[in-house]
């Protein structure tokens, strides 16, 4: 069953970019209808995050979201299994130069969880070899097409986020970039509770420690949706960093994210539970 959707999805994505947003338009209302739980974590998000904001301009944001979730979704599969000069095509770069400047040095590329994460991290790998991490998924068949889709080009690999920064270390310590997405709550574990849009969220410190071990440069990723495709936008590399205090490094982070978010709102991952781990004492959101 999984490899015949598998064989659906790259098929879909054989399909002109125009008439895949078009597609993903009812398929996104369906599952804003379908899926209560989602559409439920994608409103408290923004409702904690944006208090100021009208109802109305949330349920906006939020349908915004799950429409662009699911075009990025379908077109992943052009970035994982397409021809390298659609990719091309498709997703413009801005500011490479920032990580080539770096060539055999620790680089960390912070990439926070926009819905052009994938896009723009394969378009990154054309240019040079770029290592990351994932995380093992329900289905073995879509873990498969999905570590081998984000490591096609210039030798590049995926680590297991279960083995920590061990892997990490190691490819950071060979002078390969490291693509790393550490937005999301992985819980208590090695994180911090910081302000992300004035709420406190469980903020895992593994990029501070990371750049600290390696004397890893931090160079900021972000991709966003346009209209005919994605622009990744590499930005300076971050002075200073990691620094001697922890919290104020993890602050950075959620600090720099937050900025990319008001510059598109509908793209950042809201139907992921942020805030779900809570400090003690504190009861659940969702």
């Amino acid at each position: 069953m999984a490899g015949a959707g598998l064989w659906v999805l790259k098929t879909i994505a054989r399909l002109p970019l125009a008439l895949l947003r078009d597609l993903s338009w009812p398929v996104a209302w369906l599952i804003w209808l379908v899926a209560r739980g989602r559409r439920r974590v994608a409103l408290t998000n923004l409702g904690l995050c944006f208090p100021h904001w009208t109802p109305a301009r949330r349920r906006e944001v939020a349908i915004k979201h799950f429409h662009a979730f699911v075009a990025s979704f379908f077109e992943r599969f052009i970035f994982w299994f397409g021809e390298p000069e659609r990719m091309r095509r498709l997703c413009t770069v801005d500011g490479l130069e920032h990580v080539q400047s770096l060539a055999g040095k620790p680089v960390i590329v912070l990439a926070p969880h926009f819905i052009g994460i994938d896009a723009g991290g394969l378009r990154f790998q054309l240019e040079m070899r770029v290592d990351s991490m994932y995380a093992q998924q329900s289905s073995a068949t879509l873990t498969r097409a999905m570590t081998e889709g984000r490591s096609r080009f210039h030798g590049s690999q995926m680590v297991l986020r279960n083995d920590g920064v061990r892997g990490a270390v190691r490819i950071l310590r060979a002078g390969i970039p490291f693509y790393f997405l550490p937005d999301m709550d992985l819980g208590a574990r090695d994180a911090l509770f910081v302000p992300f849009f004035g709420v406190p969220a469980a903020t895992v410190t593994s990029m501070a420690r990371l750049a600290k071990m390696t004397k890893a440069a931090v160079v900021p990723c972000v991709t966003t949706m346009t209209p005919t495709g994605y622009h990744v936008q590499f930005y300076e590399p971050w002075t200073d960093y990691p620094g001697e205090d922890l919290e104020l490094a993890t602050r950075r982070m959620n600090d720099f994210i937050e900025q990319r978010v008001l510059e598109a709102p509908e793209q950042y991952l809201w139907s992921h539970k942020r805030f779900k781990t809570r400090p003690p004492g504190e009861r659940s959101f969702y």
